[in-house]
Parts: C-alpha cells; structure tokens; sequence
C-alpha cells in the first residue's frame, strides 16, 4: 500500500527548516536536570546570546525583563505540571531595547527524551507594541469624548452669561460650535491637502475661538505668536495640546470665570517657546495633580512628537504653562 501523500515521515530536513522559518520560529531545548539550555540559530539571535554548555535556564532568565523574571520563572517551573499545551508571554531586555517573546511548549513532562524537554520561541514584538498602540488609542478617544462632553456644557454656560435672550443664546452656541468644525478642518487637512502648512497664529486663534465672547465680551483670548508656517503633523499635535489646555481652563481655570488667556511666542535659540498664561479665572489654593490622562498627553505629544518640554507654574489666577518646541520639528 502506498503512503499518503500527507505522511510526515516522506518530508526532509530542509522541507521542515524551511517551514520553520516562514513561521518565525526559533526551536528550544531544556534539560530539566542539568538547567543547560540550547536553541537554533534563530533562537540565539532573539536573545542576543551565544552557544555554548554554559548558557543554562538560569543565565537566559538573566536576559528577561526585571518586571516579568520572577513571574516566568515560576510559569516555566510550573508548565511540568500543567496538562497540555502552554504559552508564556514575557519580554527581553538588551541595555534600551525591548523585544517580546512567547515562549510554547508541552506540560507534564509531554515528549520528556533524556531529560529534555523542547518547544519554541516566537518574536512577537510587532503584536504587542500593535496591541499597546490600540490601547492607547482607546484610551485617547475615550478621554477625546469626555473632554467634548465636557466642551459642549462649558460652552453653554460661557454663552449663557453672554446671551440676552434664548435667540441670542442659540446664535452665539452655534457660531462657536461651528467654529468647532473650523478647527476640526484645520487640523485634518482633505485628501491631496496633506504636508501643507497652517500659520502658527491661525492655530491658536481658530482653535481658540469657541471659547471666545461675543459683543462686549470679546477679547478674552489673544494669541501672539511668530508668523511661521507649521506642517501637517506638527499642527495636528498642538491640536490636541490646544485642545487639552482649553478643556482644562473651561472645566476649572480662567474660562470657567470671567477671566481671560494670553497665549504669546518667541524663538529662544533653536526651539519656539510659547507660553500660555491664564488670568482671572478662580483662586488656585494649591497645585492640581499632573499625573492625569490629560497631562500626561500634553508631556507625551510635546516631547515626542514636538521635540521639546514643557513646564507648568500656579498663580493665583490660573496656570502658566511654557512650551519648548523644535524648530525643525514645526515645518514637519
């Protein structure tokens, strides 16, 4: 009877080695008596380790993440008395670099041949930090839609003070929900609009104007910065700066009062320095907490997306926040 044509035993080393590497896998091998550990090629080069009797269980651990060395010490102590297939998910560390392995094998000593146990390694990086950029995501926009919410309010209690009547009322809310929209376009050029530059000052001032007054109201915010062109991805990062900033002055700072913002410019060496100065708005006893969603997305998008730092100080009437930016940063 001839074999099928699905019989492993027909297939060759370099068949097999071939599949291993479309796959991405490195192939494993640990003497549970002896702690010695081996690996392929592609196995030493994930750890950034080197062959040889004295590369052991224990001196691989040396390799893994502080924060993950104890949990998968105990997991692999473990997988011998685990019931079928397992898997482990931990991360390496080489001096700044972070890679993310799993690690999969058999449990309760499943295909044990001389003390050996065998499995494989996966470099699965590119899918965690994936998975890290969807959950910061996530949290971004849920925070987005709670900031908005709360736009929506404060703008109707800023208009409110303002309006003579529920006509009156209804026009000021709709030109600044549609200087909203404005905003919005300004930021997120259309197709084939990509790369071009906004003016500096026309950022600050469109995505201001919302929170502006009417009448004789007006002037609440004055924005005075270097006349400069700004690329696309520069200035949908202010957006969200600008954003931010302007939430947390209408939930608690000088546009919850009657207060005003001057937001104003310079060059300080290589970098533009703007500085964001609220006044009028209510006593501030003591310095709020920064270790907050919104906070930590200000620092996050000014240092690595901007190139530069910011700085927070508390006056009585508001917060004074500088920002540095690089000036080969602005025109990106």
């Amino acid at each position: 009877m001839s074999k099928s044509r699905n019989d492993t035993s027909e297939w060759g080393y370099d068949v097999l080695r071939r599949a291993i590497d479309a796959a991405g896998v490195s192939l494993w091998k640990w003497n549970v008596e002896t702690d010695e550990f081996a690996m392929d090629d592609r196995g030493y080069e994930l750890w950034e380790v080197t062959a040889g009797p004295e590369l052991s269980f224990e001196h691989l651990s040396a390799k893994i993440h502080p924060a993950d060395r104890d949990r998968v010490s105990a997991a692999f102590a473990a997988t011998r008395a685990t019931v079928g297939s397992y898997e482990i998910d931990f991360r390496t560390k080489s001096g700044p670099h972070v890679r993310w392995i799993s690690a999969r094998g058999q449990g309760d000593d499943a295909g044990i041949v001389n003390g050996e146990v065998t499995g494989i390694f996966i470099d699965i990086t590119d899918r965690k930090q994936a998975e890290e950029g969807h959950e910061l995501l996530a949290g971004e926009m849920s925070h987005r839609v709670k900031n908005l919410l709360a736009i929506a309010t404060s703008l109707t209690r800023i208009t409110s003070r303002s309006s003579s009547s529920i006509e009156d009322m209804t026009k000021q809310l709709m030109n600044r929900l549609t200087a909203l929209d404005r905003a919005h376009d300004l930021v997120r050029p259309l197709p084939g609009d990509e790369g071009k530059s906004a003016l500096l000052g026309d950022i600050f001032t469109v995505l201001l104007a919302p929170y502006d007054d009417e009448d004789e109201f007006a002037g609440r915010i004055r924005v005075a910065v270097p006349r400069m062109g700004v690329g696309h991805a520069t200035a949908t990062a202010l957006a969200l700066i600008v954003h931010e900033l302007a939430t947390n002055s209408v939930k608690y700072g000088s546009l919850s009062a009657e207060g005003y913002i001057d937001v104003s410019g310079s060059m300080a060496g290589d970098d533009v320095e703007i500085r964001w100065a609220e006044k009028g708005g209510p006593e501030v006893t003591s310095p709020p907490d920064m270790k907050g969603f919104g906070s930590s997305l200000v620092r996050r998008t000014i240092e690595g997306q901007l190139g530069g730092s910011v700085s927070y100080e508390w006056s009585k009437g508001g917060a004074h926040v500088t920002m540095l930016i690089s000036s080969e940063q602005i025109s990106r």
